[in-house]
């Protein structure tokens, strides 16, 4: 399949973060950091922002008077229906190159736009990139969109669930011991949280992970036992649209055969959209069985997933 392409409208940059952009004549974008000379560029996945410029058109024929940058966004792209694009396809501008890497955003308080409209399109139809390969841009440059590569390196994120931990009172071990299996199985680790044990934080990050990042799997440790605040289990099956129990059940298997007490452990396993969660226990040492155990099994599933394997026929 060839590339698609679009155009770009317009560049936008601002010098500080949480102001409407401003149109400039052209940027140049600097390999893993962004735009230079703009607010949100930096060491993180959300260095350039995009927007659509038909999705803006729309709100416009709503009565709302928006210039380009009123969302905060530094690229407006016509030919493109950004939010169905899948994280981690790639688009080039001349020499410059960017990698989708979230979808949308959460809106921690409403705009200007958000007051006077009663919307704001940005938290929906915004998507973020980070800088590949870096290149000068321009208002009228062409925009191709390259097809994703079937044999790309899987994403995971990994959660710790400690109030110990997250107080300082403990150091986390299980999670590190999660990112270093990971990625020695080639995983591309692009977040690691520590959170107190509980479930709407948890279940926030799941869902944040799973549709705007689309992760490919999530690995949960901590808060499968018998303690009041162990609820982890509950906020993973409060997130998922269909459960993958033989994961969870096959981890218990294997677990059992070195401790007894693996049977105490209520971890689960699920699937939201096209993320796989896996809930493991809060030992490193649980965490290291467990995943030397499932890793070799659950590339063909994570492949079918995302769509670049097939079911076995």
């Amino acid at each position: 399949m060839g590339k698609k392409t679009g155009k770009i409208i317009a560049v936008c940059t601002s010098e500080k973060k949480g102001i409407p952009k401003t149109p400039v004549s052209g940027a140049v974008l600097r390999e893993n950091f962004g735009i230079q000379g703009d607010a949100h560029a930096g060491n993180w996945h959300r260095q350039v922002s995009l927007l659509a410029l038909e999705k803006i058109e729309e709100f416009r024929s709503r009565g709302a008077k928006v210039d380009y940058g009123a969302f905060g966004e530094n690229l407006i792209v016509e030919g493109f229906d950004l939010k169905k694009i899948p994280v981690g396809t790639q688009f080039e501008a001349g020499d410059a190159v960017i990698e989708l890497t979230q979808i949308g955003k959460e809106c921690h308080s409403h705009c200007v736009i958000h007051k006077a409209m009663g919307d704001c399109i940005m938290p929906r139809e915004g998507v973020f990139a980070r800088v590949i390969q870096g290149g000068e841009i321009r208002p009228g440059d062409l925009l191709s969109m390259r097809p994703l590569l079937s044999d790309r390196p899987f994403t995971a994120a990994v959660i710790t669930l400690s109030d110990k931990g997250y107080r300082g009172e403990r150091e986390d071990k299980s999670g590190p011991a999660a990112c270093e299996l990971l990625t020695g199985a080639d995983y591309e680790v692009i977040e690691t949280l520590l959170l107190p044990d509980g479930q709407e934080r948890l279940k926030k990050e799941l869902i944040r992970l799973a549709d705007q990042r689309q992760v490919n799997v999530i690995i949960t440790t901590g808060g499968t036992g018998f303690s009041e605040r162990d609820v982890t289990p509950e906020a993973t099956e409060a997130v998922c649209d269909r459960m993958a129990m033989g994961i969870a059940e096959a981890v218990r298997v294997h677990s059992l055969a070195i401790t007894e007490r693996a049977m105490l452990s209520r971890g689960v396993s699920g699937i939201r959209k096209k993320t796989l969660i896996i809930n493991l226990p809060g030992s490193q040492k649980a965490v290291r069985e467990s995943l030397e155990y499932l890793l070799p099994s659950l590339n063909h599933g994570l492949g079918i997933l995302r769509g670049t394997e097939k079911e076995c026929g």
